[in-house]
């Protein structure tokens, strides 16, 4: 018999009874969760599910990251795009008819400082109509004239609040410093950013207590930056090239239940949700809360124009060679993305704002 049968499913959930929820395995009990999330999402965000594509600048890293296929001690062939090679990416993902980018690189600042950033973000601006970014952190200041430069927002991810996980898994490298990482959505919101994206990579560490502690940061935020568009991805851990640990992965039913527990606390927040994740689910989950998610994705460096995407740009040796950061478990193609979300009567949506002119 379901343990939480007296629980009310609202938003105003105290944390033993969220854990209760997460503990709990009756499918009857993830059926209430998911009918409720579905309700809430309706009303707060009608049949709407925004498209986006990542665009990897940069693959130099000088963090130890054991679960990341780019840590700085991996043996792969490192690259970052130049001034042509970032125009003939964005020709490739405007082409596609993507008007809502998300830029990364790996967390080096000598190999991609902001200035490297900030011209990205200014050639940006002549195809997209929103431009994020997910690099690593910055100052106030820097977010401030990346802001300025045409960046909309930020994404950051302190990948686990496990203080103890954190430092086995960050051993070295600037990300190591665990109190430093976590301020970053304070400097990014001080620095003027609109939107800010949270996360923490699941299977990393018990995901119950860092789904509680990532709702603790956020409703922080929320009090502090209330005019702030926030949303929150999950990404579940993928194979990469040396780690193993497998005692805390994240199951399909289990990510739903994450889903459907952040849209009831949280109902005008954005869940994003990756080609990380297969199509089948991501076909399930754009049900329960999910208002934004990758299509056609690439997260290899130059992965789009050079990879021959476009008739005009044959495949590139160096991209082809060019190991990628995860596997993508989705790779519909940007029209099959938007011809599933139809099907399934949505409206997808390629850019929910555009700045006029002043």
């Amino acid at each position: 018999m379901s343990n939480t049968k007296n629980i009310t499913i609202c938003n105003t959930l105290c944390n033993t009874e969220i854990l209760a929820i997460f503990n709990d395995h009756d499918p009857a009990l993830l059926e209430q969760l998911a009918q409720e999330a579905q309700k809430i999402t309706r009303r707060y965000f009608g049949r709407t599910i925004s498209l986006y594509a990542p665009l990897y600048l940069s693959n130099h890293c000088a963090n130890q990251c054991v679960y990341c296929g780019f840590h700085a001690s991996l043996k792969i062939p490192r690259r970052k795009l130049n001034e042509q090679e970032i125009e003939a990416e964005y020709q490739a993902l405007a082409h596609a008819g993507i008007q809502s980018i998300l830029l990364l690189t790996g967390e080096s600042r000598q190999h991609t400082p902001p200035e490297y950033l900030e011209a990205a973000l200014k050639a940006a601006k002549k195809y997209f109509a929103n431009i994020a970014l997910e690099v690593y952190p910055l100052e106030t200041e820097e977010y401030a004239r990346l802001n300025a430069a045409g960046c909309d927002g930020v994404t950051i991810f302190q990948e686990t609040y496990d203080q103890a996980r954190y430092k086995i898994l960050h051993p070295a490298g600037k990300k190591s410093n665990y109190a430093y990482r976590y301020d970053a959505p304070r400097r990014i919101a001080l620095g003027g950013l609109r939107q800010i994206t949270l996360g923490v990579l699941l299977g990393l560490a018990d995901w119950r207590q860092d789904i509680l502690a990532l709702h603790a940061q956020l409703r922080s935020l929320e009090k502090e930056f209330p005019g702030v568009d926030y949303a929150i991805s999950f990404p579940r851990l993928r194979g990469t090239y040396d780690y193993k640990e497998k005692n805390y992965l994240v199951s399909d039913a289990e990510l739903v239940k994450i889903i459907c527990v952040t849209r009831i606390l949280f109902p005008r927040i954005g869940i994003n949700l990756s080609t990380r994740e297969s199509a089948s689910f991501r076909d399930r989950a754009v049900h329960f809360g999910v208002t934004k998610i990758s299509a056609g994705s690439s997260t290899a460096v130059g992965g789009y124009a050079g990879l021959g995407a476009s008739p005009a740009c044959p495949p590139d040796r160096a991209v082809l060679e060019n190991a990628p950061q995860f596997a993508v478990n989705d790779e519909r193609s940007v029209a099959a993305v938007k011809a599933m979300l139809e099907k399934q009567g949505f409206d997808p949506v390629f850019t929910d704002w555009r700045c006029l002119a002043a």
